[in-house]
C-alpha cells in the first residue's frame, strides 16, 4: 500500500508529466466508484449510489423538475463528468485513445496545452449535450432521467486536434496496417454522427461537440491565439495555493562595490532569444509539419519545437 502511495504521489511531483496523471486521475476514480458500487449494491443501498452518481454526471434537464436533479444544482458536473467511468470498456477505450493521441498533442504542443485540451473539449461536449437535450425535440422526448459521464469528448477533442496537426501522421493498426490519422478521426466523427439518434445519442453529441473544440483550437493555435490560456490561469492559480512560498531573502549592497546592471548582456539576451522561439516561428514550424511532416524539419527547427513545447 506504500509503494501505492508513493507512485501516486511521485505521478503528481515530476514535472512534464500531465498525460500520465490524466490517466491516472480517470483510473483512480474509475476504482473508487467500482468499489464503492459493489460494496453499496451488496448492502442493499443501490438506490444511494445511483443518487449519489447525480453528483458526477450531468443531467439532461435545464429545467428545475421536482422529481429530477437538474443542471442548475448540479453545475460543477460540467467537470466532473469528464472524470468518470462505470464501465470497463468504456474507461479502457478512452484511456487508450487519449495515451496514443495524447503523446503526439504533448510532444508536439507541449503538456500544457494537452490538458487545456482536455478541459475544453470536455466543456465543449457538456455544453452541446446540455444545449442539444433542451432545445431538439427528438432529444428532449428522451431527455428525462439522461445522464451523461466519461471522458469521450475530451478524448476526441485531443484525437482531431493531432489529426488537425499532423494530418498525415501514421499509426499501425492490428489487422488493418499503417494508416493516417485523418481517416481514424474522421471515422470516428462520423460514427458519433450516425449514433446522435441511437441508445447513445447524448455521449455521441458530446463526442461531436470534443471534435469540433478540437478543430478549431488548432486551427487558431497556428494563427497565433491560444483557447487554453484560461485554463491554465486558473489551474496555475489553484496549484499556486498548495506551492510553498520560498523564505523572503534580503540582499546587502556594498556600498564600496561598483554599481552594476542586473539587466542581462547583450550576448545572454541573444542567446534567450534563440533558446525561446516566438510563436510565429512555431507556427511556420507547425504548418511545415503539416504539409511535409515531422521529419522534413531541419535540426535546429526540431530543437525550437522542443522548447516550446517546454513553456
Amino acid at each position: 500500500m506504500t509503494s501505492i502511495f508513493d507512485d501516486i504521489r511521485s505521478a503528481f511531483s515530476r514535472g512534464n508529466n500531465s498525460l500520465h496523471q490524466l490517466i491516472f486521475i480517470n483510473v483512480v476514480v474509475f476504482a473508487v466508484l467500482i468499489i464503492l458500487r459493489t460494496v453499496m449494491t451488496l448492502s442493499g443501498s443501490g438506490g444511494t449510489f445511483a443518487y449519489l452518481m447525480t453528483f458526477l454526471s450531468v443531467p439532461s434537464n435545464l429545467s428545475i423538475p421536482s422529481e429530477l436533479p437538474s443542471f442548475p444544482y448540479r453545475f460543477w458536473t460540467i467537470l466532473t463528468y469528464f472524470f468518470t467511468h462505470l464501465e470497463f470498456f468504456h474507461i479502457l477505450f478512452n484511456m487508450l485513445n487519449l495515451y496514443w493521441f495524447g503523446m503526439l498533442i504533448r510532444e508536439y504542443l507541449g503538456d500544457k496545452r494537452l490538458v487545456s485540451l482536455y478541459v475544453l473539449g470536455g466543456l465543449a461536449g457538456g455544453l452541446i449535450y446540455l444545449i442539444s437535450y433542451n432545445t431538439i425535440p427528438y432529444l428532449q422526448l428522451r431527455a428525462e432521467g439522461s445522464f451523461m459521464m466519461g471522458a469521450s469528448g475530451s478524448v476526441i477533442a485531443i484525437m482531431v486536434a493531432a489529426a488537425t496537426l499532423l494530418p498525415n501522421y501514421t499509426f499501425n493498426l492490428i489487422l488493418i496496417g499503417p494508416i493516417r490519422i485523418k481517416y481514424i478521426a474522421l471515422v470516428m466523427v462520423l460514427l458519433s454522427i450516425s449514433g446522435a439518434t441511437g441508445g447513445n445519442a447524448g455521449g455521441n453529441i458530446a463526442h461531436l461537440g470534443g471534435a469540433l473544440l478540437g478543430f478549431f483550437y488548432v486551427r487558431q493555435l497556428q494563427k497565433g491565439t491560444d483557447w487554453g490560456r484560461p485554463v491554465q490561469a486558473v489551474l496555475g492559480f489553484f496549484s499556486g495555493l498548495f506551492q510553498r512560498r520560498s523564505p523572503l531573502k534580503v540582499a546587502y549592497k556594498n556600498p564600496n562595490r561598483p554599481f552594476t546592471s542586473s539587466s542581462a548582456s547583450p550576448v545572454s539576451a541573444a542567446a534567450n532569444t534563440a533558446a525561446n522561439p516566438s510563436q510565429l516561428e512555431i507556427d511556420q514550424i507547425l504548418d511545415k509539419i503539416s504539409v511535409s511532416g515531422y521529419e522534413s524539419l531541419t535540426k535546429e527547427e526540431k530543437q525550437k519545437l522542443f522548447k516550446a513545447s517546454q513553456k
